[in-house]
């Protein structure tokens, strides 16, 4: 008697169906049916290689159109159990359960595997959620848990996937038999294929470049060492959930991430777990590194062949100093790329439903720094401001009395709408409103300790301020002071 193995699985954690891919390449799939259930099967079927075969008595319009523009069989009669000949699967989607069940027991009495759609009990097979990366396919089942479960699933590594995978999938065929050939087995083949999959020749597919994809994977079968590849990623203005999907990759294929101070953990997180972090943090006061020690950090990632995030806040192309950091790594020879990210000058727009631009009031926008509107003379996109451009300045909080001062001197109307967000697209954002005239108070703000934006223009008028707290009212602190003081 043959007892089950001690280390076997509890039965709660069993599978009740096993995932298997069928071969379909040329042959018959049989859908039955007439509506939305049969498009939504013929749809999913139509992303194979199989002959699909439909049988619907009076099709949809929707059905008709697919069929035509798909090149499947239509036949326009009453089911009959012929039209199950040769077929390899079946669907039955009539949504009537009568007919379900007895096209079921005709394709069982034929051998042929079936699937009655929203009937579970009747099915011989489930089909899975599917991610299609041709050749590459995901298929993903959550047995009794429902379709919408899967779906979400389904949806999450959709995101995380690289679009070109399939791609990438096609030229790592091609060279299969020359690296079987060239390549020992074991450690030595994992690591080229890993190399190949997450290193220069993945990079040049992506690119669509697959004549520098070729020359990589020749550089990798010979044997030369790959130079690093270095990411300058915009981390967005806070929120992990604003980062962008090519970022997350790229975080989660580096080896090294090397991120700034205002980047939250909940973003470098996002990274592989046993990637090394480096904190290149860079704030009013306080330097951990020099701009020069970073360009000469990346610069010796990239020598040494490591895959680096650069994780700049915001996006690396505003105020993220990523044109020094790109003429060193251009210099020496390295490879990068640059991924936007979402700067704060949007996310703090967003956070009070405010449009930078707004037909008839303001047709452009300036992105400044406090550091710019701080001297007496101005720059001259001043006079944009002057005629209706909407401003967006960063890091202006310990200077906001001048850049007041100074715009309005300029001839900028101090009854202005102004806007002003700590923390942007974060749960702890605060929101403030007022004029031209009330900015200046914000540099006595010292319970402001989060990274400030503000946005000046007319279009600010037309923002939600219904959870913005005037500039001009004080806060608890400043009138127990006050009173202290008394």
């Amino acid at each position: 008697m043959r007892t089950r193995p001690s280390q076997s699985l509890p039965e709660t954690e069993r599978l009740n169906t096993f995932p298997i891919f069928l071969r379909v390449e040329g042959k018959i799939v049989v859908i039955i049916g007439e509506g939305d259930e049969a498009l939504a099967k013929a749809r999913l079927i139509g992303q194979s290689s199989a002959l699909i075969r439909i049988v619907a008595e009076k099709p949809a319009a929707d059905l008709h159109a697919w069929v035509a523009e798909n090149g499947a069989e239509l036949i326009c009669e009453a089911y009959r159990p012929a039209h199950l000949a040769d077929a390899v699967l079946v669907f039955a989607a009539t949504g009537s359960a009568e007919l379900d069940a007895e096209i079921i027991a005709d394709a069982r009495a034929q051998k042929i595997s079936a699937n009655a759609v929203d009937r579970p009990a009747l099915c011989d097979f489930l089909t899975p959620a599917l991610i299609n990366r041709a050749p590459v396919a995901i298929a993903i089942g959550t047995e009794g848990a429902g379709p919408v479960l899967s779906q979400i699933i389904r949806s999450r590594i959709d995101r995380i996937l690289p679009p070109a995978l399939g791609a990438l999938a096609r030229l790592a065929a091609s060279w299969r038999d020359a690296v079987e050939r060239l390549v020992p087995k074991g450690a030595a083949r994992r690591d080229f294929w890993t190399s190949f999959f997450e290193g220069a020749p993945a990079r040049a597919v992506a690119a669509a470049d697959f004549d520098a994809a070729n020359a990589a994977t020749e550089q990798l079968l010979a044997g030369r060492p790959m130079t690093g590849h270095v990411a300058l990623v915009g981390a967005g203005p806070g929120s992990a959930d604003l980062i962008t999907l090519r970022a997350h990759r790229l975080l989660m294929e580096a080896d090294v991430i090397v991120h700034d101070a205002l980047v939250p953990e909940a973003v470098v997180s996002l990274g592989r777990r046993d990637a090394e972090r480096v904190f290149a943090g860079k704030r009013k006061g306080c330097h951990s590194k020099s701009q020069c020690e970073i360009n000469a950090l990346l610069v010796a990632l990239g020598r040494q062949g490591k895959r680096v995030v650069r994780l700049k806040s915001g996006d690396p192309l505003v105020f993220g100093r990523a044109g020094e950091e790109m003429a060193a790594l251009r210099e020496a020879g390295i490879s990068y790329e640059i991924v936007p990210g979402v700067t704060a000058a949007f996310s703090a727009a967003a956070d009070f439903n405010l449009p930078l631009t707004l037909r008839g009031v303001s047709s452009s926008l300036v992105f400044t720094t406090g550091h710019d509107l701080k001297g007496a003379a101005l720059p001259d996109w001043a006079k944009l401001a002057i005629e209706g451009a909407t401003v967006a300045v960063y890091m202006g909080r310990s200077n906001a009395a001048e850049v007041s001062r100074n715009l309005a001197a300029a001839g900028l109307s101090p009854d202005t709408a102004v806007a002003i967000v700590e923390n942007s697209s974060l749960p702890n954002r605060r929101l403030f409103h007022g004029s031209l005239a009330d900015l200046a108070g914000l540099q006595d703000r010292e319970d402001l300790a989060g990274p400030v934006m503000t946005i000046i223009g007319d279009a600010v008028a037309g923002a939600d301020f219904r959870h913005s707290t005037p500039l001009t009212q004080r806060t608890n602190t400043e009138t127990r002071l006050e009173r202290t003081m008394r």
